[in-house]
């Protein structure tokens, strides 16, 4: 057989000037096309989902289907001399207590038994920029001294004068209408639309996303709703999410701490929905609107436009992209005949609050981007610190390199110095120099000490030796990378008996990844 060197050369046809151009021009004589890196497949199927979601209008038509199944409600009608619009858009938030659709099993569960009392267990103004690049959540607490405006009673079917109330009995004498002539007439701002939650949707929200992750510094117990969460992170499913926003009973904070911890829940959320890719994926996208919107009811103008254009919105999103506050309160305890205790709202401080809203004001400061230049990309996030008992300046610490990697002893001594522990500063070599898995020995004795060790250095190994002392030994394997920050655990602050108004953003609230 003949090598390839030997093999005659084809000769090529003569052709004319204008076949050749014809054959340059031919589609077949295209050079063939090489594979993309899989970088720009993944970018590129990001692409074409945003492009499927928005663009193509499928999106639109998943959207319509589900637009279709709200209920609708008029919260809007027959109200006059409503306050002028402003900038953005301001939605009215309602959680009810509605439990009919609830299972058995669900009940007994997640201690949902009783009669539910048909006001508003959780009461927000969601607004959005005017650039859809920002949300504010206010948190309005359902003890806030209110008076509601002339009205018909639903229960009665009368006419009542304007009278006191707290804010969530508004729902139960007037249903949403009322709710928003009462919350208008307090904040002076007009309410573009009307959102209503209950129970079963929520749960099955946070369930479609697999679950929600939130974070404490001290454990949480309520024995009114079955909460029982531990120190530390974990990831709630629907009904433990629902228990967690409705405790009250956790700590001395009561209404003010359970609203901290929806306001936690509500930043977790968005982050989860944000970075999860449920928004540019149509079918994940669907099935959370399904659960979403399956029992959510809403104003006649929430529809297609509004879901697009809020979900369009919340893909720029990130938890540095939402603020949470609760309005200015003055007191705590506001006594008023026939209805008891009361929570009044600091008049100067909530109005400046609401102004601010009003005119599309964010509540926390942001660095100005000239206009045309690029967002910056977000540095690269540093490891979290890792929470822990007992100060690291306390803990003495000798290094001995367990590898034959010259200068990794070193490494790990400048890293755990850095972090705060007492080290020697003189690290050595071990006697052993095939280490792969970095171990930690300590006396049973400092088994506290020896914890931040093992966080301080993820995955090393405690070996408990008697008689080791007060100082702990670490043999560095050849599986230590870098060390990690640790800082003691603060509990969580208790809330003042007249709180001054605080303002955070969700990557301050939201669990260190």
């Amino acid at each position: 057989m003949p090598s390839p060197a030997e093999v005659s050369p084809v000769p090529t046809p003569t052709r004319s000037p204008a076949r050749r151009e014809q054959v340059r021009r031919s589609p077949a004589r295209r050079p063939p096309v090489r594979p993309r890196k899989r970088g720009w497949t993944v970018r590129m199927t990001t692409t074409l989902s945003v492009v499927v979601l928005v663009a193509a209008g499928i999106g639109h038509a998943v959207i319509t289907n589900l637009d279709d199944g709200i209920s609708r409600i008029d919260p809007f009608k027959d109200m006059k001399n409503r306050p002028a619009a402003g900038n953005g858009m301001n939605v009215l938030l309602v959680g009810t207590d509605g439990r009919d659709r609830i299972t058995e099993r669900e009940r007994r569960a997640f201690h949902l038994g009783g009669e539910p009392c048909h006001c508003t267990d959780t009461i927000m103004i969601v607004h959005i920029s005017a650039d859809r690049q920002r949300a504010t959540v206010v948190s309005l607490p359902r003890d806030s001294y209110a008076e509601v405006p002339e009205h018909t009673d639903e229960a009665t079917a009368q006419r009542r004068p304007a009278h006191p109330v707290r804010l969530n009995a508004a729902y139960a004498e007037g249903g949403p209408n009322l709710t928003v002539r009462t919350v208008e007439d307090m904040t002076h701002l007009k309410i573009d639309h009307y959102l209503e939650v209950d129970f079963i949707s929520f749960m099955k929200t946070v369930d479609v996303l697999g679950g929600v992750r939130v974070c404490t510094t001290q454990p949480l117990k309520d024995t009114y709703t079955g909460l029982d969460l531990a120190t530390g992170t974990h990831v709630l499913s629907g009904g433990q999410a629902l228990q967690y926003v409705r405790s009250r009973h956790v700590d001395g904070a009561s209404d003010l701490g359970r609203m901290q911890r929806q306001q936690r829940f509500l930043a977790a959320l968005i982050d989860r929905a944000t970075s999860s890719g449920v928004l540019l994926n149509p079918m994940k996208l669907r099935a959370v609107a399904q659960a979403a919107l399956g029992a959510v009811r809403a104003d006649q103008g929430f529809g297609t436009e509004q879901l697009l254009d809020l979900g369009q919105a919340m893909r720029n999103f990130s938890p540095r992209s939402s603020e949470f506050t609760t309005v200015p309160i003055g007191q705590m305890e506001y006594e008023v005949k026939g209805l008891g205790s009361t929570v009044k709202w600091d008049d100067a401080k909530a109005k400046a609050l609401f102004d601010s809203l009003r005119e599309d004001r964010p509540l926390t400061p942001r660095e100005p981007r000239p206009k045309g230049q690029a967002k910056p990309e977000a540095p690269a996030r540093a490891p979290a610190a890792a929470e822990v008992e007992v100060p690291p300046q306390q803990i003495p610490v000798q290094v001995e390199n367990g590898t034959l990697t010259e200068g990794l002893g070193r490494r790990a001594d400048d890293g755990l110095a850095a972090a705060g522990f007492r080290t020697t500063r003189q690290p050595v070599n071990a006697a052993e120099r095939g280490v792969r898995r970095t171990v930690v020995i300590y006396d049973p004795r400092w088994d506290r000490s020896a914890k931040v060790l093992e966080a301080a250095l993820p995955g090393s190994e405690l070996r408990a030796v008697p008689g080791q002392g007060a100082a702990l030994r670490v043999i560095v394997g050849t599986d230590f990378k870098e060390v990690r920050p640790v800082r003691v655990r603060t509990p969580e602050p208790k809330a003042s008996p007249t709180p001054q108004q605080a303002v955070v953003t969700g990557d301050q609230v939201v669990c260190p990844a």
